[in-house]
């Protein structure tokens, strides 16, 4: 084995949670991330920095097509890559690397089921639909975004907005029905900053709304 992929930092935690004890990550076998949130999960699992391979902090996107700008160029030739990701996945990667003659295997290391909601939920969600304008949806993946469509009828989320992490899970988001849909980075500070610019952006419509005519 020459390589390892996870996909997330669920993979990670769900791939290491069988290590057997005392086993250690083998020195020279690097492991490759798409994003900082599954970087850090590597870094909880005991690797070293110089063991893992990840876009760069400054990307425009976190994502398969990111990593492989970095690792394009390595002769994939002959050598065994290990994709760590859920039962379904995106396949693109694992594509590029057999057009490069590398040998591509998956291990399910999760699986994804949809969530159960209880009446806090429902109560939380129906509030969102009455009052659009005062709830902002963030979504990091489509999965999350099918999930929720069944909890509600068609149409009803053409006043509702959204954050999305990656293009691709904007066009989702769009293609579901959300009235505005703003991509974001996948990091904290950029979530918080698109949110406060949401909410300034809201007030000032309020603001700037015609008055009600007095009784």
């Amino acid at each position: 084995l020459d390589f390892v992929m996870f996909v997330s930092a669920n993979a990670v935690l769900h791939f290491f949670a069988l290590r057997p004890a005392g086993a250690l990550w083998p020195r020279r076998l690097r492991a490759a991330a798409t994003g900082p949130g599954t970087q850090a999960a590597l870094n909880d699992a005991g690797l070293a920095p110089a063991q893992i391979v990840a876009p760069d902090l400054g990307a425009a996107q976190f994502d398969s097509e990111a990593l492989w700008a970095r690792i394009a160029q390595e002769p994939w030739a002959g050598r065994q890559v290990l994709v760590a990701r859920g039962e379904r996945g995106r396949d693109w990667l694992a594509h590029q690397w057999q057009e490069a003659g590398a040998q591509v295997a998956f291990v399910a290391a999760y699986r994804r089921l949809a969530p159960r909601w209880g009446p806090a939920q429902e109560r939380l969600l129906a509030a969102a639909l009455a009052e659009p304008n005062q709830h902002l949806w963030l979504f990091s993946s489509s999965q999350a975004i099918a999930h929720l469509l069944g909890h509600a009828a068609p149409g009803a989320w053409a006043q509702s907005r959204a954050l999305a992490t990656h293009p691709r899970i904007a066009q989702t988001a769009r293609e579901a029905g959300f009235g505005q849909v703003h991509c974001v980075a996948p990091q904290m500070a950029a979530v918080l900053t698109q949110a406060q610019a949401q909410a300034q952006a809201e007030t000032h419509t309020q603001a700037q709304a015609p008055g009600q005519p007095l009784p």
